[in-house]
């Protein structure tokens, strides 16, 4: 008795006890690249250069910066594009870094968007 249905190996004990530890390890992992990545600058340009939006990895937006030749009063709409692009831009960037560095702790496993 003690015997598994499956594999003729035993139930409980040790096998949960070592995935308890790895889940263990990896919400730890996880943890600790957040908080990596929370402190990370992510850079994205919009306009050819004239416009350059940096975020931190928390999506707070730490930098913006417009170069002269952005700047038309005839045009004001432009700008605000411009920049609205790079800002959007700046954050996806942090997103996907958040993603892959992620992926990378869990080892692809799909945590139904605890991320």
């Amino acid at each position: 008795m003690g015997k598994g249905r499956f594999g003729g190996m035993p139930m409980g004990g040790g096998n949960m006890q070592q995935m308890m530890k790895q889940a263990q390890k990896m919400q730890e992992n996880m943890v600790k690249v957040q908080q990596e990545i929370e402190e990370r600058e992510i850079e994205a340009s919009a306009g050819g250069g004239v416009v350059t939006a940096k975020v931190n990895g928390k999506k707070e937006l730490l930098d913006l910066i417009i170069k002269p030749e952005a700047v038309d009063p005839d045009d004001v709409e432009m700008l605000q594009d411009l920049i609205i692009a790079a800002v959007n831009e700046a954050i996806g960037n942090a997103d996907e870094l958040m993603k892959t560095e992620m992926s990378k702790v869990t080892g692809g496993l799909n945590l139904g968007g605890l991320m």
